[in-house]
């Protein structure tokens, strides 16, 4: 009996090892939703604004670039030439998990 118990430990951590990541990536999924981020931006297309994939490919090799696009999404107003981004209403750590979704976009 104890040999079947340890079979089934091994899959079972596997298990929670494979799905725990997605977890941390769900929550800003959610807050990109309701924010409604895809209102004017999409991963790879243009619409309002920018896509992620091109948002991504301007900021490529730039080290800064993750705190830049942080500070735009925590604080809001002008981007460029663009019209005004909105704050996203979120804590600092789930806003790092935005930059990372729109930074690794391709």
């Amino acid at each position: 009996m104890k040999l079947a118990s340890t079979a089934l430990a091994g899959p079972a951590l596997v298990a929670l090892v494979a799905l725990g990541g997605p977890a941390f990536a769900g929550s800003a999924e959610d807050i990109i939703a309701a924010e409604k981020c895809s209102k004017c931006h999409t991963a790879s297309t243009t619409k309002k604004g920018p896509s992620w994939a091109s948002v991504a490919t301007k900021y490529k090799g730039n080290a800064d670039a993750p705190n830049k696009i942080f500070l735009q999404l925590k604080n809001g107003g002008k981007v460029g030439d663009e019209d005004d981004h909105k704050k996203v209403a979120a804590s600092d750590a789930d806003i790092k998990a935005i930059v990372a979704i729109v930074l690794s976009s391709k």
